[in-house]
């Protein structure tokens, strides 16, 4: 599967410049079943990333634009009333895919979001009466704008505690951005071709579930969650004042998930305290809940992290 890997990868990278962190947290998502909520400001090519993810693997694409005028009919579908038969129909909203992206989702109401999270957390859709089962890969694929803030609702806690993992999305450099504008000037952009599918990533959910985890590794991971909830007990006591609430059990679950992934994509059999670093700010940065005090002290859930990496030994 390794080859398999590399190949869409590649196919990414041909519409994809930079963005390595974006693509492998897409691949992670997929093959744990996870969500991913990813900030950014426009134009770094998000949606171009999860379209080009999936026609790298011949799977269903659907987005949404959420606005705050969006329905959850708009997502999920609708019964639809056939005069000709007299009868109710069923509509099928854009979620019924394998990947969906939905734009600004802080722009839509509690409504929208509530019914998203049913799709996110049960892989299955309820209208009407009937309740149907989503075909499996299935991942959610969330952007927010970092910058502007008017007309936006705050994610609730319990919904950000769905999605995996919280990618930040930055700038590329000098060097990348002037080979994407080689590329659109010279429209040398090639197409995408199919160089896996949906029981690919299947198989490969199969085999990440084999990645060995030795114990003393996966205490080392516990200790870094439990150390966001009492900070004190691994005398890290200075952030204590900035952390209103911990992470919760959801965190130690996929910290352990994508862990194995990572592992699973360098093409190694067990974790490493490496992949556990290279996963653990995704995993927490929109799980933690911080003070005033720590805005006003520009303390940012990242910088929490890294102190609790600094302090919890290594096994």
């Amino acid at each position: 599967m390794q080859t398999k890997i590399s190949a869409i990868k590649a196919e990414v990278s041909k519409v994809i410049v930079g963005q390595s962190s974006l693509i492998d947290a897409l691949l992670v998502g997929l093959i744990t079943d996870g969500h991913i909520l990813v900030e950014g400001v426009p134009g770094l090519a998000k949606t171009t990333a999860i379209n080009s993810l999936a026609q790298s693997l011949g799977l269903d694409f659907k987005r949404v634009q959420f606005t705050p005028d969006l329905l959850p009919s708009d997502i999920i579908g609708a019964e639809i009333y056939d005069q000709k038969n007299g009868e109710f129909k069923i509509k099928r909203g854009p979620a019924f895919t394998n990947l969906l992206l939905a734009d600004e989702i802080n722009r839509a109401p509690a409504k929208v979001q509530s019914a998203l999270l049913e799709v996110m957390q049960e892989r299955q859709i309820t209208i009407g009466e009937e309740s149907f089962k989503l075909d499996a890969p299935f991942l959610v694929l969330a952007t927010q704008n970092p910058v502007e803030q008017e007309g936006t609702y705050s994610l609730p806690e319990a919904q950000l505690d769905r999605f995996m993992l919280k990618v930040l999305v930055d700038y590329n450099s000098f060097d990348e951005e002037m080979l994407i504008v080689d590329r659109v000037a010279n429209a040398t952009f090639q197409n995408i071709e199919q160089v896996a599918d949906g029981a690919d990533i299947i198989q490969m959910r199969d085999e990440v579930r084999a990645i060995h985890v030795d114990r003393a590794v996966q205490e080392y991971m516990l200790k870094l969650i439990f150390a966001t909830r009492d900070g004190v007990r691994f005398g890290i006591d200075e952030i204590t004042e900035f952390v209103e609430f911990g992470a919760s059990p959801r965190a130690s679950i996929n910290l352990y998930k994508a862990s194995k992934a990572i592992a699973y994509l360098r093409g190694n059999d067990y974790v490493t305290p490496l992949d556990i670093a290279d996963s653990i700010k995704p995993i927490l940065r929109h799980r933690l809940l911080l003070n005033y005090k720590a805005e006003a002290s520009r303390v940012s859930a990242d910088d929490i992290i890294d102190t609790i990496l600094k302090n919890i030994k290594l096994p």
